[in-house]
């Protein structure tokens, strides 16, 4: 089956890597061509649009930063619905709001296309270690075509509801997760200012009932020199996310307290500078707000 994808970031173009090891022949594309480089070392295909990558797929896949990039790839005059085959399935793995996502999908079912949600939950490390998991919104029929190849890229296909299900639950997800992590670094920082070594409490941390997949390759990040110089999701990058959970919150009339919290904790991240930094380094925040130095 001939693969497309669209955008090769970071998580894109480890979601390519591991489609292409498991023998599918993938035509990818990328704003920038120079981040495709490996990849079409590695047997990736180039195209010069998503709409001949579309063209030449029978699946196509997409992972942008937002809903705007979504639109644009997906409905614009070089995009993927002018080029998708007739029985073609588009899926878009990108986080955005679940209002956004069902009218795009809207516009692919008024010519008799299909689009399905798939979020994707993890990172690059999960991704990289073959467990990240994807949640699908949409027709159960395309589901049930497109999931063994789902499964090549993560350990778990799971299909959610209609269009707009897969990145509601993907929203939720985060809100956990982003409210994990920074209820980490408060206990972290708390444990510090009482007198705990910050490695011993990060160790203890990790070995107690509270501990979690995520902060067990994220916890570690808050010790000296442990920061990545890429990280995993920035400040912002995150944020972009728990703004959405709060404003689908917000239409929803569903109260979100922690998760607002937290976006506050990505707000004092950006007024000290750095927010370039992986979303754990809230943990930071916790120390000068506990007289710690920096």
């Amino acid at each position: 089956m001939k693969i497309g994808f669209v955008g090769l970031g970071a998580m894109g173009a480890g979601i390519v890597s591991r489609l292409l090891a498991a023998g599918y022949t993938v035509t990818g594309w990328n704003r920038t061509k120079s981040k495709a480089e490996v990849l079409i070392k590695e047997g990736m295909k180039w195209a010069e649009s998503p709409r001949i990558a579309a063209s030449q797929s029978e699946i196509i896949f997409s992972i942008v930063t937002d809903a705007t990039a979504v639109r644009d790839v997906a409905l614009g005059p070089n995009g993927i619905i002018k080029g998708l085959p007739k029985n073609g399935i588009y899926l878009d793995m990108s986080t955005i709001a679940p209002d956004s996502s069902r009218a795009i999908a809207s516009e692919f079912k008024k010519v008799g296309l299909t689009m399905l949600d798939a979020p994707i939950s993890g990172s690059t490390v999960t991704l990289e270690a073959g467990k990240a998991s994807i949640m699908v919104g949409g027709d159960k029929n395309a589901f049930e075509v497109v999931k063994p190849m789902l499964l090549e890229i993560g350990a778990k296909a799971t299909y959610i509801g209609d269009n707009g299900m897969a990145v509601q639950m993907k929203l939720a997800i985060n809100l956990v997760l982003m409210v994990e992590v920074i209820a980490f670094g408060e206990g972290i920082a708390l444990a510090e200012k009482g007198g705990v070594a910050r490695e011993a409490a990060v160790e203890a941390m990790l070995n107690s009932v509270a501990a979690s997949p995520v902060l067990g390759y994220r916890g570690p990040f808050i010790l000296e020199g442990k920061m990545p110089e890429v990280p995993l999701a920035d400040v912002n990058l995150q944020q972009k996310d728990m703004l959405l959970v709060l404003e689908q919150a917000r239409k929803l009339g569903s109260p979100v307290p922690l998760a607002a919290a937290a976006n506050e904790m990505m707000n004092a991240c950006r007024g000290l500078g750095i927010d370039n930094r992986d979303f754990v380094t809230a943990h930071q925040v916790y120390r000068m707000l506990g007289g710690m130095s920096k």
